[in-house]
């Protein structure tokens, strides 16, 4: 692993590692299958059934023997899903059946009816006919079999990964309970949105709420916090949460009190700065099983941050078996400068499937960050990017 590039600045793949180990999974819980969405699994989900049960029919049309073609055949009954033949097919007779239908007993094969000539209760072949033995059948246990793991320990709860445990025969999951994530604002230049007057209107508890949404996460919100060494301390002495997450007041001026004010309410810091543009001055800690991260002030550092650790910790915390936001690669729309000593995230727009970074990324400009779809990693000392050059991206929106 790379060393830091200055004493105290940590690279931002030591830092993730260590802020993951900071937390105490929380432990598992039953749910009907509608509260798992969104949710990681807590163990294996494990096919109860066979799907599908029976060979069945993949098209509406004649279940035959593929030897009989081309006929003619005697029409001996009907299959329908949910009705199937009683009877087996004995040499020369066919049975009408429907999509979803079970295979009569003796057939192997279905003759779609768009190529079959039905004539009172003869069918025959009206032309090519199925290509091989077997033709538009689906046979038992084409999707899984009892016995199969249908999800994976720590994949998340999509809606298809619902469906198919659902079919399953499965009707309720293990899931991590709500990891209980505490978020404080700190500053005293900030008021609630919505306050009349000139005062800086607090964003990042809501930011950070909207990130943390799609994990299931259950906020404890402990509102925008004064900048007065006693009141942080109290504040964070008294949460009863799993992880513990600051906005503002991390860093080294006068009145950036939430370093020490973790330390006094028994905080064990682990790292502070770390070598990333915006986002330096983050810190983690923990205490007791409380997983404490100070993010700072600034909203684009705070999204920043957020998204690289927060999120993963939370995640990881529920059990997801990949916790960090899939990278993936775009073409860059115009020439990057080389980069410095720290891992650099550049808002930017996708157009036309070209990237294009934002001319000023100064972390304070909300604006820019919402018109952002994503933004681009320059590792520690990459050189200069030229337009045309593939480079990596984390989307965003």
């Amino acid at each position: 692993m790379a060393s830091p590039s200055r004493p105290g600045l940590l690279p931002v793949a030591e830092a993730q590692a260590r802020v993951l180990a900071l937390g105490t999974p929380v432990p598992p819980v039953e749910v009907s299958l509608p509260e798992a969405l969104g949710r990681w699994a807590a163990a294996p989900v494990v096919a109860r059934r066979t799907q599908p049960a029976r060979d069945v029919s993949a098209m509406d049309g004649y279940a035959l023997r593929y030897a009989d073609l081309p006929g003619p055949l005697r029409v001996v009954g009907e299959s329908a899903a949910g009705a199937p033949h009683a009877g087996a097919l004995s040499p020369g007779e066919a049975v009408r059946i429907f999509t979803g239908a079970i295979m009569p007993a003796g057939s192997d094969t279905v003759l779609v009816q768009e190529e079959a000539r039905r004539e009172g209760d003869e069918v025959e072949l009206d032309g090519e006919g199925p290509a091989y033995q077997g033709r538009n059948v689906r046979a038992r246990g084409l999707d899984f079999a009892a016995g199969d793991v249908l999800v994976a320990r720590g994949e998340r709860f999509t809606p298809a990964r619902l469906a198919v445990a659902a079919t399953g025969g499965v009707g309720r999951v293990a899931v991590a309970r709500p990891v209980r994530v505490a978020l404080a604002a700190t500053g005293n230049e900030l008021v609630e949105p919505g306050t009349p007057g000139e005062a800086l209107p607090e964003s990042n508890r809501l930011l950070l709420r909207a990130l943390l949404a799609e994990s299931g996460a259950e906020i404890v919100d402990l509102g925008i916090l004064p900048d007065r060494l006693d009141t942080l301390t109290q504040s964070f002495a008294a949460v009863d949460a799993d992880v513990l997450v600051t906005t503002g007041g991390a860093s080294v001026g006068d009145h950036d009190l939430v370093r020490p004010a973790l330390e006094a309410a028994g905080v064990t810091l682990d790292f502070w700065r770390i070598a990333l543009r915006p986002g330096k001055p983050m810190l983690a800690g923990q205490r007791d099983g409380l997983a404490v991260v100070g993010l700072p002030g600034n909203p684009v550092s705070a999204f920043v941050t957020a998204l690289l650790f927060v999120r993963p910790l939370v995640a990881h915390l529920a059990g997801a078996a990949e916790p960090f936001p899939a990278a993936t690669s775009a073409t860059l729309g115009e020439d990057l400068p080389a980069n410095a000593e720290r891992s650099d995230y550049l808002r930017a727009e996708l157009r036309d499937g070209r990237a294009y970074a934002s001319t000023i990324q100064d972390s304070s400009m909300l604006r820019t960050l919402a018109r952002s779809t994503c933004l681009i990693v320059r590792p520690p000392h990459a050189p200069m990017a030229r337009a045309g050059d593939s480079a990596e991206i984390l989307v965003i929106a």
